[in-house]
């Protein structure tokens, strides 16, 4: 169920969630006795490999040998519990930001039905991870792997049940929750740079709430410092080792949030460069582009993505939707209608779409095709978009289109 708050608590929370969201890695350099030795396994690292490239099957084949060979082992199982939950949502489109940087999402709609045998087997993975730490903690309370994998896996159902379900009070209780753990990881050690990451998310993320807000959702009482929270999330991205990606990817996301569009950009190119091949990645910095103001320079990185998705298994699965929305939006800020049309059109058809970006997909280019003249083409797409079965999300817009034209305004 969706509970109700402020949207600046809810903006919040999305942040939160959405940290834990966007691919994670591992720096293989750094030395083991400052990380579970299980980060450092090569079939770990054949599974990382395939993960940055989006090949969810194929990372979950090797991390269910991980498993497999260590089944008393929480990160083992933390693994299986990350390749889910990323698989489900980028099946979901909604892996891409350009969701989340509106309000509009704060009072969506939208109900994700997440298949009944995909959410039990999050809540089972999530179970066995926190049950296997809390037997290893009651054994030995100094435990610092334990204290890190259940708070990995308290974030990452947070960002589930905050995506999925839309529940941002309970995912702001479960990050405070992987806050505290990793807390205790770096008291025990203070170079288990992995831990920083949560405790980074938290102080910037706390720091954006009210205090009343806090009262809300569980947390009052809780400090939150954002330039604290920035640079733990630095520490982590260029110490940690099985956070190292993710905590890049918070900082581009966070930097975004308050605007700081060239540092979040310089931080998101990084990650490109470093992964060609990631298609999320390299969405991302055309979305940045675009959030920076240089639409031409978006323009040209999303074509560039497009491209790339045309060569034989350049991409694995990519969600051209998703690319197609971004530069139809891009367009429209850029008065190309034309373009934006034909664009939202484009991502409207894709066969992978979801029915939820697809109707968003149709309103949008009947507004574009009204502002064309195009008045009988428009009136189909926003007939589309309200159809009565499937996503409701766009269709009471779509109904008073249908009946009186866009003009723009």
């Amino acid at each position: 169920m969706r509970d109700w708050l402020p949207a600046s608590a809810k903006r919040s929370a999305v942040c939160l969630g959405w940290v834990w969201l966007l691919l994670g890695g591992l720096a293989w350099a750094q030395a083991p006795m400052h990380t579970d030795p299980m980060n450092l396994d090569p079939t770990v690292r054949a599974g990382y490999d395939r993960f940055y490239n989006l090949d969810y099957d194929g990372a979950l084949a090797f991390f269910d040998k991980v498993q497999t060979a260590h089944p008393d082992a929480p990160m083992a199982y933390n693994y299986l519990l990350m390749v889910t939950i990323f698989r489900e949502l980028y099946h979901q489109d909604l892996l891409d930001t350009t969701y989340y940087a509106h309000d509009s999402f704060l009072s969506s709609k939208r109900s994700v039905a997440i298949p009944d045998a995909t959410r039990q087997r999050i809540e089972s993975l999530t179970n066995k991870v926190l049950s296997l730490c809390e037997q290893r903690i009651k054994a030995n309370g100094q435990d610092k792997d334990a204290y890190f994998a259940r708070g990995y896996a308290r974030g990452l159902h947070a960002a589930f049940i905050t995506l999925a379900d839309h529940s941002y009070a309970a995912a702001a209780r479960q990050g405070y929750a992987a806050r505290g753990d990793s807390e205790q990881a770096l008291k025990i050690d203070p170079q288990y740079a992995d831990a920083k990451m949560a405790v980074g998310i938290q102080q910037f993320a706390v720091a954006s709430l009210p205090r009343l807000i806090r009262m809300v959702v569980g947390i009052v009482g809780v400090g939150g410092n954002k330039e604290k929270g920035l640079e733990m999330l630095r520490e982590a991205a260029a110490h940690g080792v099985a956070t190292s990606v993710e905590s890049r990817t918070t900082l581009s996301l966070f930097l975004r949030h308050d605007a700081r569009y060239k540092e979040a950009l310089a931080v998101q190119h990084g990650l490109a460069e470093q992964f060609p091949r990631d298609y999320l990645f390299r969405l991302e910095e055309a979305n940045l582009t675009k959030d920076e103001g240089n639409g031409q320079g978006a323009i040209a990185l999303y074509r560039v993505v497009l491209e790339d998705a045309k060569k034989p298994e350049y991409f694995v699965d990519p969600r051209l939707q998703l690319a197609y929305f971004g530069l139809a939006d891009t367009q429209r800020g850029q008065n190309d209608v034309k373009g934006a049309a034909e664009n939202y059109l484009l991502a409207s058809t894709q066969p992978n779409c979801s029915d939820w970006l697809r109707r968003r997909a149709q309103l949008n280019a009947g507004q574009m095709l009204d502002l064309l003249h195009q008045r009988d083409d428009a009136v189909k797409q926003y007939r589309m978009a309200a159809a009565p079965a499937g996503d409701q999300s766009q269709a009471d817009l779509a109904r008073k289109l249908i009946s009186q034209a866009y003009t723009g305004k």
